[in-house]
């Protein structure tokens, strides 16, 4: 096994980032032997229908006889859109694997790898680069280990934990660079969800700026118990079938048809306490097959999605200034606990540096 060739494996499978969902990123590269040299590479694309395996088939041609296989995740070997990558593999004369990860979903897991053996393909799983792959593909892990969308709650906080002053919060908490890092957070998203409070103080669009290419539209949900959105928000002004708003059975019908005039999804899912039921709305998310959600709302939205387990991860990017005072509201609010015994805990944390002074803290939520 040559680990710089499956690297370059993960730097292909990287090319489709934004362009795969609901599939994962997949990156491959065929080496031939004799001599040793590559011979073919891949990176799935939705759009394009053909796996990474397949692409790296057809630019090797005759030279795949022999050739080693280097690829991110294991080959499939179920009919979908497209045939069996086991099968193109073993016709082509491939001699053996090297895959970073089995196949996460539950239904095929191992049996790609079967199927090669079966047919007298070498196969190797790079157990040193598997927590690698599974970073890459996160979503699609987790989707497929739980049927839930990954929910990450994303926020620009200040040194004591502020989001928001009591008056004038025009302007930016973080800077550009920290901005354009969360931009590449939501081109990699299927979905991004604010409260209808943060949409009536800020008039967001919630888009993704990026510019670059996607698979799906980013699909952007409002939480709004009572319809209150306003039909001449810059949301509904730049609604392309990409907007829903999750309310309430008491909203208003004449302001869900204006609404949904403007082509808005309304849909009404009854919670506690008159407000849309958070948890009815990821499942919903999850049958449509949306496999990974950001939620950039407000300190209720935040806490309320960290109180009931929903979060899955936080993204917490921190400027080098303090709001300080009683008003300023915390990245979380709502009734909070009461001891520090019952905080909410995290684990795995991660530090990043975004120069010159600001920085990300990344954490996963401990659930039961």
């Amino acid at each position: 096994m040559n680990p710089d060739i499956l690297r370059e494996a993960f730097e292909m499978a990287r090319l489709g980032a934004g362009q795969t969902s609901p599939n994962p990123m997949v990156g491959a590269v065929l080496v031939g032997e004799n001599p040793f040299r590559v011979v073919g590479r891949g990176f799935h694309t939705w759009a394009g229908l053909e796996h990474a395996e397949i692409l790296a088939l057809r630019e090797a041609g005759e030279l795949a006889n022999g050739s080693t296989l280097y690829i991110t995740l294991e080959p499939c070997c179920h009919q979908g859109r497209t045939a069996a990558c086991t099968d193109a593999l073993i016709r082509a004369g491939i001699r053996s694997v090297v895959a970073a990860m089995e196949d996460p979903n539950p239904m095929m897991r191992g049996k790609g790898f079967e199927r090669l053996r079966a047919a007298g393909v070498e196969v190797e799983v790079a157990s040193a680069f598997t927590r690698e792959a599974e970073a890459l593909n996160e979503p699609f892990v987790h989707h497929m280990r739980t049927g839930r969308p990954l929910v990450t709650l994303k926020a620009a906080v200040t040194l004591d934990g502020k989001i928001a002053a009591p008056e004038d919060n025009y302007g930016w908490i973080t800077s550009e660079s920290a901005r354009a890092h969360v931009q590449q957070v939501r081109h990699a998203a299927d979905a991004i969800l604010t409260g209808i409070g943060t949409v009536l103080a800020d008039d967001c669009r919630l888009t993704d700026r990026t510019g670059l290419p996607r698979s799906r539209p980013l699909v952007r949900i409002v939480l709004d118990s009572r319809l209150r959105l306003p039909v001449d928000s810059r949301l509904v002004a730049s609604c392309r079938d990409d907007l829903v708003v999750f309310t309430t059975s008491a909203a208003a019908p004449e302001r869900r048809r204006a609404l949904e005039g403007r082509s808005v999804r309304v849909v009404a899912l009854d919670g506690p306490q008159g407000r849309v039921d958070m948890r009815r709305v990821v499942d919903q998310l999850a049958g449509e097959r949306c496999l990974s959600l950001m939620v950039e709302g407000g300190s209720k939205i935040n806490w309320a999605f960290l109180e009931a387990a929903l979060a899955d991860k936080v993204l917490f990017y921190y400027a080098p200034k303090i709001l300080g005072g009683m008003q300023s509201l915390p990245v979380a609010g709502g009734a909070g606990k009461r001891r520090r015994a019952d905080a909410i805990l995290f684990h795995d944390l991660k530090l990043t540096v975004i120069p010159p002074d600001e920085f990300l803290v990344e954490a996963y939520l401990v659930k039961d």
